[in-house]
């Protein structure tokens, strides 16, 4: 489980914010905290801390400056700063003293997940170790580039894109048109129709299975998942 301390300086927010962490696989929130004191007093209490969502409006300090305190104490761990801070040069601060990520207030379940996933693939792809060649390399640092969900095409609906987004980020592996009809209720035609979406837009990578005899066959993987 990734631990996750939630830092903001408004109660209600940082409670809906826990709310969001906790529905994502693979999260559990470690702690809340609403100032810059008790933000940096969890971190040296807590037995383990692996991502720090951070508001940069607190009352006692900036977020920027818990990031500055974080360092100088030796803690290297990951941070997303999660905040209404839309002024170019807090972004630039942010990025320069090694924010992994930026979400702007507001936001809905989805902005906050889709940074997670990422941040979760970014570690898997971390854990393996060894040398890189340039693709993983590129996989790296595109890890954590992850855009809003793109705009459907005409007649394509959100509901069933979320369907078929869920089912291949869930899997353990690559899955065909028909594993995705089965998996959602979905025809194997709209299956495949909306695979080939994710793909055109790069939330999802074809890989090809070649059996015995005859066409290979398509099957489809979360692209933050290779």
């Amino acid at each position: 489980m990734i631990e996750v301390l939630v830092v903001d300086d408004d109660t209600r927010v940082a409670r809906v914010n826990a709310a969001y962490v906790a529905k994502v696989p693979g999260f559990r929130v470690a702690g809340e905290a609403h100032s810059a004191t008790e933000a940096m007093s969890l971190m040296a209490t807590l037995p383990r801390l692996d991502l720090v969502l951070l508001d940069h409006y607190l009352p006692d300090e900036t977020g920027l400056t818990v990031v500055q305190e974080m360092r100088r104490r030796g803690h290297q761990t990951d941070v997303i700063m999660v905040t209404a801070a839309r002024d170019i040069s807090t972004v630039q601060a942010a990025m320069r003293q090694g924010a992994l990520q930026y979400l702007v207030k507001p936001f809905a379940f989805a902005g906050l997940r889709a940074k997670l996933e990422a941040y979760a693939a970014l570690r898997r792809t971390l854990d393996g170790g060894g040398e890189a060649e340039q693709a993983q390399v590129d996989r790296i640092f595109g890890a954590l580039s992850t855009a809003a969900e793109p705009d459907l095409p005409k007649g394509h609906s959100p509901t069933t894109a979320e369907l078929v987004r869920r089912a291949l980020v869930n899997a353990e592996g690559p899955l065909s048109a028909q594993e995705i009809a089965e998996e959602t209720g979905l025809s194997r035609q709209t299956a495949q129709r909306y695979l080939k979406l994710l793909e055109r837009t790069g939330r999802a990578r074809l890989t090809l299975r070649y059996g015995d005899a005859g066409r290979p066959e398509h099957r489809y993987v979360w692209a933050t998942r290779v």
